[in-house]
């Protein structure tokens, strides 16, 4: 007689190890979600779009994080995620845009009015007229203070590329703020 061994029971070493991974997701995210909104809306110039971004990513990092080998790690992955998704809105914004046929109103609403003072900031407008690789290194290494290699790592560069987009686009947001127009 054969018997077959199939336990149906849990092994309690893979249980504590997805629970202190979901510890670990939990903290992240309530000791991050502002700083993680923040990098966001620099990214996107929306608050609102920037608070779904990180949810998003979160919920996407989190229905994985059994995956995470080192659930230390978790900052990286919500990091990463909320830049790509942030890329992903603005590449459908930008689509939008193009084949948007609807006119804008000729008399500006108050919100309007509100987000042009905004826009009026010096560095804020700088930002926003340099190219993407300078402006989510410029964001990721003197906003939230990542490394070069944090930054590498989020982006998908080399440390010396980083540098490098870091050094051209810290001349170029001065020479924006100052005035002088880069080409």
């Amino acid at each position: 007689m054969s018997v077959s061994v199939h336990d149906s029971e849990p092994d309690p070493a893979v249980d504590s190890r997805e629970d202190s991974s979901a510890s670990v997701m939990s903290e992240v995210f309530t000791g991050q979600y502002s700083s993680l909104v923040r990098l966001a809306a620099m990214l996107l110039d929306d608050a609102h779009a920037a608070e779904d971004v990180v949810q998003d990513a979160y919920v996407r990092v989190a229905t994985r994080h059994y995956r995470l080998r080192d659930p230390h790690k978790a900052l990286a992955y919500l990091r990463q995620t909320v830049v790509n998704l942030a890329r992903n809105s603005l590449r459908r914004r930008l689509l939008a845009r193009r084949h948007s046929v609807s006119s804008l109103s000729a008399e500006a609403s108050a919100e309007d009015h509100a987000i042009e003072r905004f826009r009026q900031q010096a560095v804020v407008r700088a930002l926003r007229a340099l190219p993407r690789r300078h402006r989510e290194v410029l964001v990721l290494r003197h906003y939230l203070g990542c490394s070069v290699e944090e930054t590498a790592g989020l982006l998908g560069l080399s440390a010396g590329s980083v540098k490098a987009y870091a050094s051209r686009g810290g001349r170029q947001l001065k020479a924006l703020i100052e005035g002088e127009e880069i080409h």
